[in-house]
């Protein structure tokens, strides 16, 4: 399987991150349909080659085309769905009505699924029997890939061959696309640096210090080992770009909406308040579902617990942190 079979790609999801990927690929020599529902927003990427909506003052290859049927974008070699993993439901129930048999999903939400408690990959297999799914994280802000700044991101399919095969097929000039096949560690990676990136935020917002936030990323980072390793997930794999490379990015930068979001609180914005003031952060969804999840099996996570309990309501900011400081000591 190579490359040059995946020479047209729809991207399901016009946000900030589908756009940005368009544009990737289209550098990558892709022909590339991107689909959106506001009708106002395909017409400004298709007449303007702006999306002012989500990626403001990024100017688009004309080649980047968009629709707002579903079916046309799905008329592709493989389709990437950037969505929220919230939203991604509906959208991937209609798409399944659509897509030809065979096509390749790959996926980009980080995050699980509340109330099934299924990452990305998992929906798809449910919801598109036949599809192979993989799934493209890393650390990545979109206006970097957009504006073709330097890159590295990892692409995981339970297929070697066709992960081989994706990647190449979207690896463009400033986006560097590594390939493998641990699927579920390229997922949890995404989805707990999230519910971290958070509590990394509400140090800084609280005013704690470089020292507690550091200690916050490295002992976070412990939690996504634990957590992968009762899932199945290989070390190797989060120790790279999809789990601790994403981890130092987003737990690290005011661009990231998770980390904004921490900033917020530990600034004392009331959390309902701090949650609707920014950008959709996916680990405000992603918390309590990861905590279901690690209460499966055993997993203790004390911090994503605390970042749960603070966004529920259940605990203050100063409340959470005593919790942590006075935890039992213990070796590391």
């Amino acid at each position: 399987m190579t490359a040059t079979l995946f020479q047209h790609i729809g991207i399901i999801g016009a946000g900030a991150f589908g756009t940005a990927l368009a544009q990737s690929a289209v550098r990558a020599g892709r022909k590339v349909t991107l689909f959106g529902r506001d009708a106002a927003q395909i017409a400004e990427i298709n007449t303007k080659h702006t999306n002012s909506k989500a990626l403001k003052g990024c100017r688009l290859d004309p080649a980047v085309r968009a629709t707002s049927d579903l079916a046309t974008a799905a008329a592709s070699n493989a389709v990437i769905l950037a969505l929220p993993m919230q939203a991604t439901r509906p959208v991937a129930e209609a798409l399944a009505l659509v897509l030809p048999t065979g096509t390749p999903v790959i996926c980009t939400a980080k995050g699980i699924e509340r109330g099934t408690l299924l990452f990305s990959t998992d929906l798809v297999a449910d919801l598109m029997p036949g599809h192979p799914a993989a799934m493209l994280s890393g650390p990545s802000f979109a206006v970097d890939i957009a504006s073709g700044l330097p890159t590295a991101v990892t692409l995981a399919c339970a297929e070697p061959y066709l992960a081989q095969a994706l990647a190449q097929a979207l690896n463009a000039p400033a986006l560097r696309i590594y390939h493998g096949a641990d699927v579920r560690g390229v997922e949890i990676g995404g989805a707990a640096k999230n519910v971290l990136a958070i509590a990394a935020g509400v140090v800084a917002g609280r005013g704690l210090g470089d020292s507690a936030r550091a200690a916050i990323i490295t002992r976070g980072f412990a939690e996504i080992r634990r957590f992968g390793a009762a899932f199945g997930a290989q070390p190797e794999t989060l120790m790279g770009l999809s789990g601790l490379g994403d981890l130092l990015l987003t737990a690290s930068s005011p661009q990231s909406r998770n980390y904004a979001l921490g900033l917020r609180i530990g600034g004392g914005m009331p959390i309902e308040e701090a949650v609707s003031a920014g950008k959709l952060a996916e680990g405000a969804a992603t918390a309590s579902a990861l905590m279901e999840l690690a209460r499966t099996r055993g997993v203790d996570l004390p911090i994503s617990g605390m970042v749960d309990a603070l966004l529920n309501g259940w605990v203050t900011v100063d409340g959470a942190l005593e919790a942590l400081l006075n935890r039992p000591q213990k070796a590391e």
